[in-house]
């Protein structure tokens, strides 16, 4: 079994807004994201925020601690309710490959151009503590070569909303 996870937990400085409530044809980047692992996924939970389409869940092991915290909240939460393996993105990753779960397995495997965009096994949730517990970076660089990721390359690479010139740019290009 696999648990969808949006990790929704940045300050979107970048941005300039919530980009989360930032709109792509109609639908919140947040919506988009949750439809998307939705479809792979036998539940799709959201991370870092209060409110979202989803039911949600706060940073591990509190706000502020990056896409690491949210990874290590969403595992937890696989662990305790019996997931085998967690899938994650970020808010703003749009246009995922459509044979995403396939391309990353087997776990633990990550996009190399998006590595927040993984398939992860809950049993990873040790390995994360330790990390977020240490003195050391608290990167997903450091998650992967501890539990011997792949970094896997994608024909097309997804999206990344950065800036709200990067959210024009995509609804350019798709004649938006």
């Amino acid at each position: 079994m696999i648990l969808g996870a949006v990790l929704a937990g940045g300050l979107s400085s970048r941005f300039g807004s919530d980009k989360a409530l930032a709109e792509f044809r109609g639908q919140t980047l947040l919506a988009h994201a949750v439809d998307t692992l939705s479809g792979w996924c036998e539940h799709v939970i959201v991370v870092g925020r209060a409110t979202a389409p989803a039911p949600t869940l706060p940073d591990w092991p509190r706000p502020g601690m990056g896409p690491l915290g949210g990874i290590a909240a969403a595992l937890h939460h696989a662990r305790d309710e019996g997931y085998d393996f967690l899938l994650t993105c970020g808010v703003d990753s749009l246009a995922l490959p459509d044979d995403l779960p396939d391309l990353l397995a087997p776990a633990p495997a990550f996009l190399e151009a998006q590595p927040i965009i993984g398939l992860w096994p809950a049993s990873a949730v040790t390995a994360v503590e330790d990390i977020l517990h240490s003195a050391g970076p608290h990167s997903l660089k450091r998650l992967a070569a501890t539990i011997g990721a792949r970094a896997v390359k994608s024909a097309a690479d997804p999206a990344n909303i950065n800036t709200q010139a990067d959210l024009a740019a995509l609804e350019q290009r798709h004649g938006l």
